[in-house]
């Protein structure tokens, strides 16, 4: 039953150059940049429709770029607009708050994180049995995946997103909101140009032209 019970959320921005991966335009340029942008997402989708789980990827600033018509086609993926709030836990709360009004337990991810695979996201999800929410840190003090059967308005106050301070300070807000939580092992996401590295290390390799 835990397939029909569960979704995971996407978040992707639009693979616009100079706006994706900016911390990698100096070694791949701003085009290059973007289509690692778009090759990560696509790794991330493809591993997450495996799962059997309903799979919706939620768009920034909207879904009219071409890509996600794309990758909606291409994936048999829903897709939904995340809100227009500057602040990532605004945004995320209000994407797992429209999910879960539909889905029992809802897993959150990023479009940056080649690390997943299969076995990590079903994990994940039959996790959310016994504990409110679920979290895969990131070894850069931030975290790749939050999962949840339940929210709370508060459950994302005072983080400082893209610091080394997130993972710390959401564990400080989910227990300031009585949560139980469950910790998965931690994997690793693409902010910079050291992280471009271990995507040669992948299995299934990751398929993207390297600039020599």
């Amino acid at each position: 039953m835990m397939a029909i019970d569960t979704a995971i959320l996407i978040f992707a921005k639009a693979p616009i150059p100079g706006t994706v991966k900016t911390r990698l335009i100096p070694a791949l340029g701003a085009a290059g940049a973007a289509m690692l942008h778009t090759a990560l997402a696509e790794r991330v989708i493809t591993t997450a429709c495996a799962t059997g789980f309903d799979v919706v990827l939620c768009g920034a600033p909207d879904v009219s770029h071409g890509f996600f018509e794309d990758c909606a086609d291409e994936f048999d993926v829903d897709l939904a607009e995340q809100c227009s709030s500057d602040n990532l836990g605004e945004r995320m709360l209000h994407s797992l708050n429209e999910a879960l009004a539909e889905w029992p337990r809802v897993l959150l991810v990023g479009a940056d994180c080649a690390a997943f695979n299969k076995k990590h996201l079903l994990e994940a999800a039959a996790k959310l049995a016994d504990n409110d929410v679920v979290i895969t840190p990131a070894d850069d003090g931030g975290y790749v995946l939050i999962g949840a059967n339940k929210t709370r308005p508060t459950m994302f106050n005072n983080v400082d997103w893209g610091t080394d301070k997130v993972l710390a300070q959401q564990r400080e807000a989910l227990t300031a909101c009585r949560f139980v939580w469950h910790e998965m092992p931690t994997l690793w996401d693409v902010d910079r140009p050291d992280d471009m590295a271990r995507l040669k290390t992948l299995k299934p390799a990751f398929e993207f032209y390297w600039p020599t």
